[in-house]
């Protein structure tokens, strides 16, 4: 069942727990539209800031309301606020240790049409990066409500990344939710699907076409990519036969570059697929023609998972 797109989750969420806190502040850089905060906006406008097309004054801004002791959301398009304002990110709000919580709107190639100049795969690479930072990247309206539930009292510094697509359902609404902890969905003893944020969903439906092949899938997501959980990561391959990370990010130093490091590290051998986005010239299209022509239909990650299980 399709539920609302994760954005919209966020910004009806962030706006309940603002009404109850006049300490939550929201900053964007003319994002107010495209990031859902427009209602915000009306029934809070002494809580939200718009900087216009600023994005590295919208971190510094950030940086100084979080130093009074407010909470504070920076919400402007991914692929611009950990590209143009990356030095930002990591002195004013990392480095100074300011626990603000910074969210990249119409994250991966939500904007596939606009080409890759608005495409948003560096965005994981480059926080993995940076210290005294957490990176989460939730994979459902459940995941959605419970991050930024949690991300209003933090301690430290947070990116969370959203998608503009409506999602299916994944977890009940009674399922556990922690930062930092990844959460398994399938349990079974062929293929080990790692996935991050909105692959989630296509995962889901790649181990429904292998279990009607009787190829029995084990999925876990890792919500959180920073810090990241290696013990559920580690515990799950000994069950299986291969594994394949999904990831609407690049195949550089995202999530399957995260596994590999663990299973090279840890002297595992197993087969093991890394699905992303090569370094390569990008087509344009909708975020559905992207991620289907980059192996990510269920049908594709479906053959995949056949012929590394061969």
């Amino acid at each position: 069942m399709n539920q609302k797109a994760n954005l919209e989750v966020f910004a009806e969420t962030l706006l309940d727990l603002a009404k109850k806190d006049n300490d939550i502040i929201v900053v964007t850089s003319d994002s107010r539209g495209s990031g859902k905060l427009t209602q915000f906006g009306k029934e809070l406008p002494n809580q939200i800031i718009e900087v216009g097309i600023a994005e590295q004054n919208l971190v510094g801004i950030c940086a100084g309301l979080s130093a009074v002791g407010k909470k504070v959301f920076g919400v402007s398009p991914s692929s611009f606020l950990t590209a143009r304002s990356l030095e930002q990110i990591k002195n004013d709000i990392a480095y100074s240790n300011h626990p603000v919580t910074l969210v990249g709107i119409s994250a991966g190639v939500s904007y596939g049409q606009l080409g890759s100049t608005h495409h948003s795969i560096h965005d994981l690479a480059v926080l993995r990066t940076i210290n005294n930072i957490s990176v989460v990247v939730p994979s459902d309206n459940f995941e959605t409500r419970e991050s930024i539930k949690e991300a209003v009292n933090y301690t430290k510094p947070l990116f969370i990344r959203f998608g503009k697509k409506p999602m299916q359902k994944i977890h009940n609404d009674n399922d556990s939710f922690k930062i930092g902890k990844g959460t398994k969905i399938r349990d079974g003893k062929d293929i080990l699907f790692v996935t991050t944020g909105e692959t989630a969903q296509r995962v889901l439906l790649a181990s429904e076409i292998l279990e009607k092949e009787k190829i029995f899938c084990s999925h876990i997501n890792l919500h959180t990519i920073k810090p990241f959980d290696n013990d559920l990561f580690l515990n799950s391959l000994s069950k299986v036969k291969a594994i394949i990370s999904v990831e609407e990010h690049s195949e550089s130093g995202g999530l399957g570059e995260k596994c590999a490091s663990l299973i090279s590290q840890n002297n595992i051998q197993i087969p093991f697929k890394i699905i992303g986005f090569p370094d390569e010239y990008m087509i344009n299209g909708s975020q559905s023609d992207v991620l289907d022509h980059y192996n990510m239909s269920p049908e594709k990650l479906a053959k995949i998972a056949k012929d590394l299980m061969n």
